[in-house]
């Protein structure tokens, strides 16, 4: 952190520990600050800066907030790593994360098939109790967990285990079977964390959590995947472009 630059402008109405915060946080994104790397103390770099300690305090609080640092006794204050921002389009997150190289990794959770409930077959266009199979993953993103993904997928992909959804992305997956993912339907929201979620997260508890559900079309209309996903808000957005028309 002694040799990252840091440009106030003193005059500007934007708060000097906004644009300290801002300026970390895009050194963070552009690898600049990796992952581990340690950042003087506030006292130090408040000197440096020519900021008060109230001012540097809160810039770097700002940041353990969003998930960016974290302040660990006796070690300091590191980067944890950058927020993962994802384009809403019909990828997976393993294909987004390994295309960004974040080194994604996976822990299934619960692997089972079963009856689908009313709902489950109503949403995968099945007959009331059709086999399908149930998977429950938590995502990682080097080696930070990032999401827990749920989902009920039709009989065709009952065979997929356990041992291959960790090695692989579930797209790959269907993809390597000849499916042709071609529409979704994708609805985003927020909620707080069960305790469960939060602690397989990392999260405090009841921590604001973003959820995302969606069902799968492949090329011939029909359904091969439901999913209902929770991500950690201090981690990861959703990122969308609008085009006027």
């Amino acid at each position: 952190m002694s040799d990252l630059f840091v440009d106030l402008d003193r005059s500007s109405p934007v708060p000097l520990y906004f644009q300290v915060a801002r300026q970390i946080e895009v050194a963070i994104e552009e690898g600049k600050l990796p992952p581990g790397s340690r950042l003087d103390n506030e006292i130090h770099l408040a000197d440096r800066l020519g900021l008060s300690r109230p001012t540097m305090r809160r810039a770097i609080q700002s940041l353990v907030d969003k998930g960016l640092l974290v302040r660990k006794r006796g070690v300091g204050t590191q980067v944890v790593h950058g927020q993962v921002t994802r384009p809403v389009e019909l990828t997976s997150l393993h294909d987004d994360l390994s295309s960004h190289g974040q080194a994604p990794t996976t822990r299934v959770l619960q692997h089972e098939v079963l009856s689908a409930s009313d709902e489950v077959a109503a949403v995968l266009a099945l007959s009331a109790g059709a086999r399908v199979l149930h998977v429950r993953r938590l995502r990682y993103s080097q080696d930070e967990p990032l999401a827990i993904m749920e989902n009920w997928l039709p009989e065709p992909f009952v065979d997929i285990t356990a041992e291959q959804l960790e090695e692989r992305g579930l797209y790959q997956m269907l993809r390597s079977r000849g499916v042709g993912m071609r529409v979704a339907r994708q609805r985003i929201g927020a909620r707080r964390g069960t305790a469960e979620e939060c602690t397989l997260l990392g999260e405090r508890r009841a921590s604001p959590l973003l959820t995302a559900e969606r069902t799968t079309h492949d090329d011939s209309g029909r359904v091969v995947e439901f999913g209902r996903h929770v991500y950690r808000a201090s981690h990861y957005a959703f990122e969308v472009t609008l085009v006027d028309r």
